[in-house]
């Protein structure tokens, strides 16, 4: 097996780790009446998940600068994998927060060194191809794994969804365990290192950015099921379907993103995705009961949604061209926080009000996101 099917077999493990970081959308109102719980309490799971990501994730990772990459990134796999073994045991709610915790520390461990590791496997001017393969396994996630999952549970019951991802898992296992180098990183970069970028004020607005828009999407999209089914008289499995269609407009929004970021550049990209993002937050108010308008609205807002990652990113190594991977290591850790805070506020605007309201919470979000992008490129042109 030569280094670029390695990749693409740690593309593999990344997707499988995605499966079970969003699959949550898909089946919360399965897992809700089996826990006997509230939607917003399930949806607890993806904010814990992203931030054990965010924040356990990049500490350990810090931690273990003089450990084997390969090493690091079996024990990772290893753990997330016994990890997904514990869901099919009758455990309490509180107990499977705990797990969650341990699958999102395990699972960002396993995606950011999957990354580093992808970089180790081919020469220097084909590293930006590798980590793109890595997150095309993150990014396909939402367009094969929430959907082919959510039909499966339909079928077999959620617990049985996490057993098959960690059985899957052993696979990428092995191969990394037989075709892998020991790997060790030449220049260490410790977690002060990583922290000093927050020191430019562009920087941290960027970063804030990233927050508030994946926030606002999260806070939606999180309770996309729920939301569907009081809007519309779609069925779980017909929503299986919409979920797949929405992750094909994630995995196209992607691609236009970092086709427009380099030809427009990072300004136009970022605002043209924002203001794509609020209107279709407030036009989900306006949709009503028509589901054809409902879903081309939510097509829409996962194309600008995902569009505008691959030009945050581009702007973020403007700003820190001597040290990009710092500063795209931070934005990890915000897109994970934006996760955690729009889960979390959409569960708390669930439990106060009603599911349709979701869309304003995160047009809230987004606007906030809208304005501080355009004081950024007032002083910043990219």
């Amino acid at each position: 097996m030569n280094n670029r099917l390695t990749i693409y077999i740690l593309a593999l493990a990344v997707f499988l780790i995605g499966t079970i970081e969003y699959i949550i959308t898909g089946v919360i109102e399965m897992m809700a009446a089996d826990l006997s719980v509230s939607t917003s309490e399930v949806g607890l799971m993806v904010t814990v998940f992203a931030l054990s990501a965010a924040i356990i994730a990049p500490v350990l990772i810090a931690l273990t600068l003089n450990m084997d990459r390969k090493k690091l990134l079996m024990t990772a796999l290893g753990v997330f994998i016994a990890s997904n073994g514990l869901m099919l045991l009758n455990l309490p709610y509180e107990a499977m927060l705990g797990v969650r915790v341990i699958q999102g520390a395990s699972g960002g461990i396993a995606t950011v060194v999957a990354m580093a590791v992808a970089t180790r496997l081919v020469e220097k001017e084909r590293r930006g191809n590798a980590i793109g393969i890595i997150l095309m396994g993150l990014s396909s996630s939402l367009v094969l794994g929430v959907p082919a999952g959510t039909f499966f549970s339909e079928h077999f019951g959620w617990r049985a969804l996490f057993i098959i991802v960690g059985g899957l898992s052993l696979v990428p296992l092995f191969i990394i365990s037989a075709k892998v180098p020991a790997i060790k990183e030449k220049e260490a970069v410790t977690l002060r290192m990583q922290l000093s970028v927050l020191k430019d004020s562009r920087i941290v607005t960027a970063l804030v950015i990233t927050l508030l828009y994946v926030g606002g999407y999260a806070t939606l999209f999180t309770y996309i099921t729920p939301y569907l089914q009081a809007a519309s008289s779609l069925s779980v499995t017909e929503i299986s379907g919409v979920l797949f269609l929405a992750g094909v407009c994630s995995f196209m929004g992607s691609k236009l993103g970092g086709q427009l970021a380099d030809s427009k550049g990072s300004k136009f990209t970022i605002i043209t995705g924002l203001l794509l993002q609020a209107a279709t937050l407030l036009l989900f108010a306006l949709a009503g009961v028509h589901v054809i308008v409902l879903l081309l609205i939510l097509m829409i807002f996962m194309l600008g949604t995902w569009s505008i990652s691959p030009a945050q990113q581009l702007l973020l190594v403007t700003l820190v061209p001597r040290n990009p991977d710092m500063a795209l290591s931070v934005n990890t850790s915000f897109i994970q926080f934006g996760f955690a805070l729009g889960s979390g506020l959409g569960g708390y605007v669930i439990s106060r009000t009603s599911v349709l309201h979701l869309n304003w919470a995160g047009l809230a979000a987004v606007a906030v996101a809208l304005i501080l992008a355009i004081r950024l490129f007032k002083t910043h042109k990219a």
